[in-house]
């Protein structure tokens, strides 16, 4: 049975803007190989209500499972609850839960639990929270669609909590080779190879180390048997440090 699959929706002109550099995507296509979910599409968009809600749209129709990162803070250009509200129909408001959650954790700090704090309390109706033990300020999940925060830390908590809660498949595994060769010198041998094994997945990533050309060649796939068979036929074709 095939795997489940995903896309990551991340948000934010501090993105597209080159002031912040993107990590979360990378980290959850990580989590998400070893969960046995296979990651389709990564996408980014900037901090456009209309532009949000088309994607949402696009790619929880599109895919099992949705998951964004970004906008879901206390300030003005947070509008990415608004956005998935609208994108599933769903009306949208502060919920006694998600306020609980907020005002304890800022009581037991001494901060006030001003109106701006207050706006991370908003939740799509019918959907569930996402546990943020950093911060407490919740995500949600809505239909296919799990809605996280960008703070990095905040980000990777709220994915250990909403990967467990999901049905995998098989997870990836993959194997490297690291050749002191040209791309361009192993494609053919490599392309050749490949087509002798359709079922598992295989890349050449080139990459100059000290001035030298190397090639990393890369095979995946989820049954850990193939790959181990792939990467032995791999060996004998191109022995490693060639």
């Amino acid at each position: 049975m095939p795997n489940p699959t995903a896309a990551v929706l991340i948000i934010g002109d501090e993105i597209l803007t080159g002031r912040t550099r993107e990590g979360n995507g990378h980290y959850l296509a990580g989590e998400l190989a070893k969960a046995g979910i296979d990651l389709r599409e990564l996408r980014v968009v900037g901090d456009d209500h209309a532009t949000i809600v088309a994607a949402v749209r696009a790619l929880s129709a599109a895919y099992h499972h949705l998951f964004t990162s970004g906008g879901i803070g206390p300030t003005h250009d947070d509008i990415t609850a608004d956005a998935v509200a609208e994108a599933f129909g769903a009306s949208i408001g502060v919920r006694e839960d998600a306020r609980s959650l907020l005002a304890a954790y800022y009581a037991a700090r001494g901060v006030e639990f001003n109106a701006a704090r207050l706006r991370m309390a908003r939740i799509p109706a019918g959907a569930r929270l996402i546990e943020n033990p950093v911060s407490a300020a919740p995500g949600f999940s809505i239909g296919n669609c799990h809605v996280m925060a960008g703070v990095p830390n905040i980000f990777q908590a709220m994915v250990a909590s909403v990967l467990p809660q999901l049905v995998g498949g098989a997870p990836l595994v993959t194997q490297s080779l690291r050749v002191m060769r040209p791309e361009a010198a192993l494609a053919e041998a490599f392309g050749a190879l490949a087509a002798e094994w359709p079922d598992v997945a295989m890349g050449s990533y080139p990459f100059v180390q000290e001035g030298a050309f190397g090639t990393n060649l890369v095979v995946r796939g989820t049954d850990p048997a193939r790959v181990a068979a792939a990467m032995a036929a791999l060996r004998r074709l191109i022995p490693e440090g060639e």
